[in-house]
């Protein structure tokens, strides 16, 4: 058979008229609610600070949730690959669906913030379980097809997020970018419960709640304290040490307590793997990029030009849209090309764009930073998808939860390490200012943040470049005893 027929063939296999077609649309449902959702916020803060007040605490909306996610990914991927992945994204659909709603109905922002966290959790379980449930259905030369469709989920959000943001904002209210994830949750629900059947061995497990507890407490603890040092309270402070003291101790306990857990939450002995340790800290890299990007872009357009939301969304959308067009023929250039190349060419456009978005800070203009964005986002597409599925083929079906697991936990505490980080560099800039409404203050607040995205960037790419060398097939990237499919 030639290489067309051989393209033609996969193709065909992996449609929404074979065998395995309605599962793959269900998955994309779910993941749209998770890209609806990461699009749609950004261009509504400002609306939403504006109703509710309490300017400084709008970081928080990002961050419980991402924290959120991140601590709940571990425990979900280990039960996924115990009691099968169906109900854990059952039960992730679930969550969104009730926090979605209860955040619709908010009264202040703490009480949307944890709602957020609410959605958080559900997300927790929604994004890696679709991810990994692929990795289970599809060989790697079908994933390359397969991420196809699930970018194209992503480019539909990225024009109809903000859009949907800014109309609901501008026109409306901005509790309806919480309304429109209720149908979306119930049609995904169904369409998994009706389609998607899996087989898993039903045995006996020891949940290591020590080590659930200690991540959760680490974490949290590290993030309140990023969060609000040099805002609540000092760099210098009691309670700024102390936040930093418990949430590193508690994750040095938590190192020390997995090593001994018979069935431990997030085995650390799997990151002793060249290849996981690396797709993690590549992980890591995005989620601090995409954060970055997609959460001070939309403040700095519409507080320093005074745009409208739907502006300042369209400039965010450039990147979502360029992120899922990279993704889309990402599967060609990694099997000719190899993963190691694909992630090192997004690396370099990611570092690019990054760098022409601090360099044109100081003079704000929506289309330069659409521009800029679009290459950074392209630039993830190429270092997100690849790293992601040269992780899972090396591993089998018993890891390959845990796999997908720690590198989407990877992404979701880059994210909220990184919206903590970059909310300190842009709350200490205008503290020191003239406060959050002088243009100058904005400009130069938002510069430091892009400035610290762009470091960001940077470390990504000297990540990429430990990537094993060789095609799909390479050693480093197949597993030891084939792929195990069940289900």
């Amino acid at each position: 058979m030639s290489e067309t027929e051989d393209a033609v063939a996969t193709r065909s296999s992996v449609g929404f008229r074979s065998d395995r077609g309605r599962v793959l649309m269900a998955l994309m449902l779910t993941t749209g609610l998770i890209a609806i959702d990461a699009t749609i916020l950004a261009t509504a803060v400002p609306s939403v600070v504006k109703e509710l007040g309490e300017f400084e605490q709008f970081p928080w909306l990002f961050s419980v949730y991402l924290l959120a996610q991140a601590v709940s990914v571990p425990i979900y991927s280990k039960l996924a690959d115990t009691v099968g992945r169906k109900p854990i994204i059952l039960v992730g659909v679930g969550l969104f669906l009730l926090g979605s709603v209860l955040a619709a109905l908010a009264w202040n922002m703490g009480s949307l913030i944890v709602f957020r966290v609410i959605q958080g959790l559900g997300a927790g379980a929604s994004a890696p379980m679709a991810m990994t449930i692929v990795g289970d259905l599809y060989s790697v030369a079908e994933r390359a097809v397969v991420q196809g469709y699930i970018a194209s989920v992503w480019a539909i959000a990225s024009v109809v997020g903000p859009a949907l943001g800014g109309v609901f904002s501008q026109f409306t209210s901005w509790r309806w970018i919480f309304g429109v994830n209720i149908p979306l949750c119930l049609l995904a629900g169904w369409a998994l419960l009706r389609f998607y059947n899996e087989r898993v061995e039903r045995r006996r497990h020891r949940i290591d709640y020590a080590g659930a507890a200690l991540l959760t407490l680490g974490l949290t603890a590290v993030i309140l304290a990023l969060l609000e040092g040099g805002n609540a309270w000092s760099w210098t402070s009691v309670p700024s040490l102390a936040s930093f003291g418990v949430g590193f101790a508690a994750l040095i306990g938590f190192g020390f307590v997995e090593r001994r857990a018979p069935e431990p939450i997030l085995d650390l002995a799997i990151l002793r793997r060249p290849l996981i340790l690396i797709t993690t800290a590549l992980s890591l890299g995005v989620g601090a990029l995409l954060i970055g990007i997609t959460s001070f872009v939309p403040t700095y357009l519409e507080n320093a030009l005074g745009v409208v939301p739907l502006v300042s969304g369209a400039a965010v959308a450039a990147l979502t849209l360029g992120w899922p067009l990279a993704a889309a023929i990402a599967g060609r250039m990694y099997l000719t090309r190899g993963y190691r190349t694909t992630v090192l060419w997004g690396s370099v456009a990611a570092l690019v764009g990054c760098i022409g978005l601090a360099i044109s800070g100081p003079w704000p203009n929506p289309w330069t930073v659409a521009a800029v964005s679009f290459v950074a986002g392209f630039g993830l597409g190429w270092i997100a998808a690849p790293s992601l599925i040269a992780a899972q083929a090396s591993v089998d079906w018993n890891e390959r939860g845990v796999v997908t697991g720690i590198n989407i936990f990877a992404r979701s505490a880059g994210s909220a390490v990184g919206v903590a980080v970059f909310g300190a560099i842009a709350t200490n800039v205008i503290a020191a200012g003239r406060g959050e409404h002088d243009y100058a203050t904005i400009v130069s607040a938002s510069t430091w943040v892009f400035i610290a995205v762009a470091i960001a960037a940077a470390a990504t790419l000297l990540a990429g470049l430990g990537m094993p060398r060789g095609g799909v097939d390479a050693e480093a990237y197949s597993t030891a005893t084939g792929s195990a499919s069940r289900g």
